[in-house]
């Protein structure tokens, strides 16, 4: 008899777990927001940074083009370390951040980089609120007249 029972709600637990819709992130977005200024900014420049993780894998980056010489540039990171079973979010890890910081400064025409300053995490930022780190001092990228 209970051989029936489970041969009968094995199928139905089957088509269940095949319908249903994928278990979706339940980890935070951060955010990393980069400050400074461009001493004599060539013409159409940019300011890239970009997010290294450990083990040297690149992540998220944002890019602003330069209006003047200041700028502020969020990021926008998923903290979800590790894909969440079919359970649901199960095992699932949200302690993803970046170790490392690279901040660019790329001409137009041609293109072209002029500047690179590299920040570690730790050491450089400051965490503002449970979500944002910001950078402790403004950063200073060089253009070459």
């Amino acid at each position: 008899m209970a051989f029936d029972i489970a041969k009968y709600f094995l199928p139905v637990l089957i088509l269940c777990l095949l319908t249903s819709p994928p278990a979706y992130a339940e980890c935070p977005i951060n955010e990393v927001i980069v400050k400074g200024r461009v001493e004599n900014p060539p013409e159409n420049a940019r300011v890239r940074v970009q997010l290294v993780y450990p083990n040297h894998r690149g992540g998220d980056v944002g890019e602003v083009i330069l209006a003047g010489t200041d700028f502020i540039l969020p990021v926008e990171f998923l903290t979800q370390s590790r894909k969440p079973t079919l359970i649901g979010s199960l095992g699932e890890k949200c302690n993803r951040k970046p170790e490392t910081v690279i901040v660019t400064l790329i001409g137009s025409d041609p293109a072209h980089e002029y500047d690179r300053v590299s920040l570690e995490l730790a050491a450089d930022f400051k965490k503002t609120d449970s979500s944002t780190y910001t950078v402790r001092l403004g950063v200073t990228l060089k253009a070459a007249k």
